[in-house]
C-alpha cells in the first residue's frame, strides 16, 4: 500500500519531490507498455516511413505506347501522392528514362536506377528488353512491373522478380486460335518480327492451334529493322502458299508497312483473312482518326484489344484524358489506348503494395552485392549498385494486392497472371472499326461482355461460341474458304494403285499416262463439282506384278518414303482404299463413296432338275388352296389367281414372295419348302472358318489379312494370298483337299464383281465388318473436306449410282447366287427332303379337306337335309361353292341363319304359350258355370 502525504497551504497542496519522481517512472512504464502493445498488433509508427520512395520508369517517349503510358503514369503518381490514405504521407518519387526505341538504352537506364536506391521499376516497354533487365532485377531483388511486355515466356520460374501487369500473349494467341477454329479454318500463316516477342508469341499460337487440331503451315519471320524491300520479298513468298489466313504479330511501326505492301501486292482482296494482334487496335485507339489512305490498308482486318470493363472509375479517367494528354504533349492531344489504362493501374497497384510493405514492418534499406564489389574500379561503377533488402517482401506484397482499378478487378493467379483475361474482337470497317464480340478465358467467344458470363457456369462448347458478322477483305460478308492451291506452278501428285486384278475399279491405259475405272470416274466427277480448279497429275503406285498394299500407299502421303522407288511423295491417294482405323491415324479420308465390308465367298452347286420345277408348282398350288378361303391376296378372278400361283411358286426360289401366308397349314408347307431351298454345307460363315482348320484365301494387298490374324486370331499359316479372280476360282474349285481353299474372305465390292460372272460361287452369311472406300489426303487437308462435300452431291443427284452402273453393273446370276448359301447338292442327295415336302403337302391337303367337310356339314346341314331327295350333283355343286366362298362370309351367313332360327323358335313358343293360357281360361269358365247350374 502506498500512502500519499501532503501539506495544505493557501489554496494549494504541497507535494513532496520524492512523490513526483515515483509518479514519473510509473507513467513512463505505462507508456512503454502501451507502445509495445501497439507494435505487437502490427501497426508501425508512421515516423518509420520515409518521406519519398524512389520508383523508376523505362519507356520510349515517342512511341505509340510510350507516349500514352507516360501521361497515364504521371497522372497516376499525381493521384496517389495527393491521396493521403494510400501511403500515409509517403510520396512516390518518379524517375523516367527514355530508351528512345533502343533496347540497349533501356538496359542502361535500368542499371542507372540501381544506383539510386530504387525499390521498383515500371517497365520496360518491350519484351526483348524485359528479358535482360529481369536478370538484373533477380540479382538485385528489385521488382520489375511491366504493363506492355507480353511475351509469355517471361515466366515467374525463370524471372521471379518480373511481374506482368497486363494480359499475356498466351491468352491473346488462345483468342486467335479460337477465332480460327470458329470459322472452320485449319492452316494459318504467321508473319512476325524475329525477336523474343515475335518468336515466343507465335510459338504460343502454334500450341493453342494444335489444341484445336489446327496448325501454322508457314512461318514468315522478318528482321526487327525490316525495310520495305524485306517485307515485299517476304509477302511474295507468303502469296505462293496454300493458306490464306494470315496472323500478323509485330509492332506498331512495321505493322502498317506490312499491310500497305500487302495491299500493293493484291493480298488484301477477296479470299484473304488478316488477323492482327493488339498492335493494330493500339494504333486505332491512339491515332484515331487516321487518314483515308492508312484506313484503306486496314479494311477487313480483324484485331484484338485488351478488354477493360465499363465502370465509373474508367469513365472518369477517360473524361480527364483530353486535358491530360493535351497538357503533356507538344504535338497536341492523342487517344487513350488500353496500354494507358494498364499503365495507370500499375502505379496504383505498386502504391498499394508499398503501403502493405510498410504495414508489415518493411524498411527501405540496401546492401552491397559481394559479387559486384569484386568489380570495383573503372568507369562503369558496378559496385554502386546494391541489393534491395526488402525486395522479397515488396514482391509478395505486389502479388497479394486485391483491388479494383480502371481496367477492372486486379488480382493475381498462382501463375502470376491477372484474373479474368479477356479481349475485344474488332473488325476494321470504313473509317473506323466495329466490335464483333469478346473473348475470355472463361467462356471463349461471345457477343456478351465477359463480366455478364462470370456469374454463369463456363461453357466452351462450339454451340455457345458466337461472333457478329464480319466484313472481310474485299468488302465481302461471305466467309472466306481460307486456302487456295499454291500459286507456284506445282501440280498435286495423286497416287493411283497399279492393280493387276479387278481393273474395273482402277487401271492405267496401256501406253499412256491416263487412268480409267470406277474410282477414277468418281474422283474426276467430284473434282468437277469443286468451285475451283485443282491442278493434279495421276502417278501409279505399285510394280504392276502384284496388287500394292493400301497401308503402305497411304503412308507415303505423310512420310514420303517408298520401299519401291524411294523417291515419290504423294499429295493424295485415289483408288480402292478402304477406310480403317489404323489408316485414319495417319491421313484424312473423304466421305466413303463405296460401302464394302468383309464377306466370305464359297463354292455353290445349284439344283437343276425338272422335279424341282414341278415341286415349285405343286407347293404354289397347295399354298393357294390352303390360303384361298381366308387370304385376300389369294383371291380374285380366275386369271389373277392363276398368275398368283405361278408368281408365288417362282418367287420362293429367290425368297422374294410378297404374299403373306395366314393359315397355319400354309405356313407349315412353306417353311418345309423353304428349308428344302436352303443349302447344306459345313461352311455357314466366318464363325465356321474360325473354328475349322481349313485354308482361307484372301486378296493380296487387302487389309483382310491383318484383320483375320489380329482381330479374329486365325493363324497366318492358314491364309493363302491370291492375286487374280482366276486364282480365286481355281482355289475355290480345288478345295482344301486338292491344295485350294475352303473359302475366300474379301471385301463386298470385290466379291460382287467376282460373282457377277461366276454363278457357281456365292457369299456365305452376312458382312462381318462395316467399311467403305475413300480418297486419302494429308491430315487436316481442306481439300478432303471439299471432296467429301462433292461426293455427297454426287450421291444426292444420282451421278454416283450412274458411275457404279457403268463399271460394276451386275449380271443376272449375281442376284441369284448371292442369295444362296453354300454347296447345294444334287437332287439324289435331297430325295428324302422332297419326300418330306410331298408328304407335308398331302397331309396338309387331307387335314384341310377334313376341316372343310366339317365346316360344310355344320353350316349347310339343313340345306343338305332339305335337298336330301335331290341329286348328288346338286350337293357337290353346293360343296364346291362353299369351298370357293371366303370363310368369313360363310361364318357370317351361318350366324345370321342361327339368329333367324332362334327368332322363329321364340315366336312359336310365344304363340303356344298364349294358346295354352286361352284354353286354361275357357276350361275354368266352363267349370264355374257347371257348378252354378248344380247349385
Amino acid at each position: 500500500m502506498i500512502y500519499f502525504c501532503a501539506e495544505k497551504g493557501e489554496n494549494q497542496w504541497f507535494v513532496p519531490d520524492n512523490l513526483i519522481t515515483t509518479m514519473t517512472k510509473v507513467w513512463l512504464l505505462v507508456l512503454v507498455v502501451f507502445c509495445h502493445g501497439i507494435f505487437s498488433n502490427g501497426v508501425t509508427n508512421i515516423s518509420t516511413r520515409p518521406d519519398v520512395v524512389n520508383v523508376g520508369v523505362i519507356l520510349t517517349y515517342k512511341s505509340i505506347i510510350g507516349k500514352v503510358a507516360k501521361v497515364a503514369i504521371e497522372a497516376a503518381v499525381e493521384d496517389v501522392n495527393s491521396d493521403s490514405t494510400v501511403l500515409a504521407g509517403t510520396k512516390i518519387k518518379l524517375t523516367m528514362q527514355d530508351s528512345n526505341y533502343s533496347r540497349f538504352m533501356g538496359i542502361v537506364g535500368a542499371l542507372k536506377f540501381m544506383e539510386k536506391d530504387t525499390v521498383a521499376i515500371i517497365g520496360p516497354q518491350q519484351s526483348v528488353t524485359a528479358h535482360v533487365i529481369s536478370h538484373i532485377a533477380n540479382e538485385l531483388q528489385v521488382p520489375l512491373l511491366s504493363y506492355s511486355a507480353t511475351d509469355p515466356t517471361l515466366s515467374s520460374l525463370q524471372f521471379p522478380f518480373f511481374v506482368r501487369t497486363a494480359q499475356s500473349d498466351l491468352y491473346q494467341m488462345a483468342a486467335i486460335a479460337d477465332i480460327v477454329n470458329y470459322y472452320g479454318w485449319r492452316d494459318v500463316i504467321a508473319i512476325y518480327v524475329d525477336d523474343d516477342h515475335g518468336r515466343n508469341g507465335i510459338a504460343a499460337l502454334g500450341d493453342k492451334l494444335a489444341e484445336k487440331r489446327c496448325k501454322i503451315s508457314y512461318k514468315a519471320p522478318m528482321p526487327p529493322e525490316a525495310t520495305r524491300d524485306d517485307i515485299t520479298n517476304l509477302l511474295v513468298k507468303v502469296a505462293l502458299m496454300e493458306s490464306r489466313i494470315v496472323v500478323l504479330h509485330t509492332y506498331d511501326v512495321p505493322g502498317p508497312v506490312v499491310l500497305n505492301v500487302a495491299q500493293y501486292l493484291g493480298m488484301m482482296g477477296t479470299g484473304y483473312v488478316w488477323i492482327a494482334t493488339n498492335w493494330l487496335s493500339t494504333i486505332l485507339d491512339t491515332n484515331s482518326p487516321l487518314d483515308s489512305n492508312a484506313m484503306d490498308d486496314f479494311q477487313g482486318v480483324i484485331t484484338l484489344r485488351m478488354y477493360a470493363p465499363d465502370s465509373e472509375l474508367k469513365r472518369k479517367f477517360v473524361s480527364r484524358w483530353s486535358n491530360l494528354a493535351g497538357g503533356k504533349s507538344a504535338n497536341g492531344s492523342f487517344g487513350l489506348s488500353t496500354y494507358g489504362l494498364y499503365a495507370y493501374d500499375t502505379v496504383w497497384l505498386l502504391a498499394h503494395a508499398i503501403d502493405a510493405f510498410f504495414n508489415q514492418g518493411g524498411n527501405i534499406s540496401f546492401s552491397n552485392d559481394s559479387r559486384l564489389s569484386e568489380l570495383h574500379g573503372g568507369s562503369l561503377n558496378f559496385d554502386a549498385m546494391s541489393i534491395f533488402d526488402g525486395g522479397n517482401l515488396l514482391l509478395n506484397s505486389i502479388l497479394q494486392v486485391n483491388m479494383t482499378g480502371i481496367t477492372g478487378p486486379i488480382k493475381f493467379t498462382p501463375d502470376r497472371d491477372f484474373i479474368y483475361p479477356a479481349f475485344e474482337v474488332i473488325n476494321v470497317i470504313g473509317t473506323g472499326f466495329r466490335r464483333i464480340g469478346y473473348w475470355s478465358n472463361y467462356s471463349g467467344l461471345s457477343v456478351l461482355p465477359p463480366e455478364m458470363l462470370y456469374t454463369k457456369p463456363p461453357n466452351r462448347s462450339s454451340a455457345n461460341q458466337r461472333l457478329h458478322s464480319v466484313i472481310w477483305p474485299g468488302q465481302t460478308t461471305h466467309r472466306p474458304r481460307g486456302w487456295v492451291f499454291p500459286n507456284n506452278g506445282r501440280q498435286l501428285k495423286i497416287g493411283v494403285p497399279n492393280r493387276v486384278s479387278y481393273r474395273e475399279f482402277v487401271s492405267q491405259v496401256e501406253g499412256t499416262e491416263m487412268f480409267k475405272g470406277y474410282c477414277i470416274d468418281v474422283f474426276t466427277a467430284a473434282l468437277n463439282l469443286l468451285p475451283y480448279v485443282v491442278p493434279c497429275k495421276l502417278i501409279p503406285f505399285g510394280d504392276g506384278s502384284n496388287n500394292p498394299s493400301s497401308t503402305e500407299f497411304v503412308h507415303l502421303i505423310t512420310t514420303g518414303i517408298s520401299t519401291i522407288d524411294k523417291k515419290i511423295v504423294y499429295d493424295a491417294a485415289v483408288g480402292d482404299i478402304t477406310i480403317i482405323t489404323n489408316r485414319t491415324r495417319i491421313v484424312d479420308f473423304t466421305q466413303p463413296y463405296v460401302e464394302s465390308g468383309l464377306v466370305v465367298v464359297a463354292k455353290v452347286r445349284r439344283l437343276n432338275s425338272n422335279v424341282t420345277a414341278i415341286f415349285f408348282l405343286i407347293v404354289g398350288a397347295v399354298v393357294w388352296i390352303l390360303e384361298h378361303r381366308i387370304n385376300d391376296e389369294f383371291r380374285g378372278p380366275p386369271k389373277k389367281q392363276v398368275v398368283t400361283i405361278l408368281w408365288f411358286s417362282l418367287s420362293t426360289l429367290f425368297f422374294a414372295h410378297k404374299e403373306n401366308t395366314i393359315s397355319t397349314l400354309g405356313r407349315v408347307v412353306l417353311i418345309i419348302w423353304l428349308f428344302l431351298q436352303q443349302l447344306s454345307s459345313s461352311i455357314k460363315g466366318i464363325e465356321t472358318l474360325i473354328s475349322s482348320k481349313d485354308p482361307i484365301g484372301y486378296r493380296q494387298g487387302s487389309y483382310a489379312r491383318n484383320y483375320l490374324v489380329e482381330e479374329l486370331g486365325i493363324h497366318e499359316s492358314r491364309l493363302v494370298p491370291l492375286n487374280k479372280p482366276e486364282d480365286y476360282a481355281k482355289a475355290l474349285k480345288d478345295g482344301p483337299q486338292r491344295g485350294g481353299v475352303a473359302a475366300l474372305v474379301d471385301e463386298r465390292a470385290y466379291a460382287d464383281l467376282f460373282l457377277s460372272t461366276r454363278c457357281e460361287f456365292s457369299i456365305v452369311g452376312p458382312e462381318f465388318t462395316k467399311a467403305g472406300w475413300g480418297f486419302a489426303f494429308p491430315r487436316d487437308s481442306p481439300l478432303a473436306i471439299d471432296m467429301s462435300t462433292a461426293i455427297l452431291k454426287l450421291s444426292e443427284n444420282g451421278d454416283l449410282q450412274r458411275i457404279h452402273d457403268k463399271w460394276l453393273m451386275s449380271s443376272a446370276c449375281t442376284s441369284q447366287s448371292t442369295t444362296f448359301e453354300v454347296d447345294q447338292l444334287q437332287l439324289k442327295s435331297f430325295w428324302g427332303l422332297f419326300a418330306i415336302c410331298g408328304f407335308a403337302c398331302l397331309l396338309a391337303l387331307l387335314v384341310y379337306l377334313i376341316m372343310i367337310v366339317r365346316q360344310f356339314s355344320r353350316h349347310y346341314s339343313d340345306d343338305v337335309e332339305s335337298s336330301g331327295s335331290s341329286s348328288g350333283s346338286k350337293c357337290i355343286q353346293t360343296f364346291l361353292t362353299f369351298v370357293d366362298e371366303k370363310e368369313v362370309d360363310v361364318k357370317n351367313r351361318s350366324k345370321r341363319r342361327q339368329m333367324e332360327k332362334a327368332s322363329n323358335r321364340s315366336v312359336g313358343e310365344d304363340e303356344s304359350t298364349n294358346g295354352s293360357k286361352k284354353r286354361f281360361s275357357e276350361s275354368c269358365s266352363s267349370k264355374n258355370l257347371d257348378k252354378g247350374e248344380e247349385a
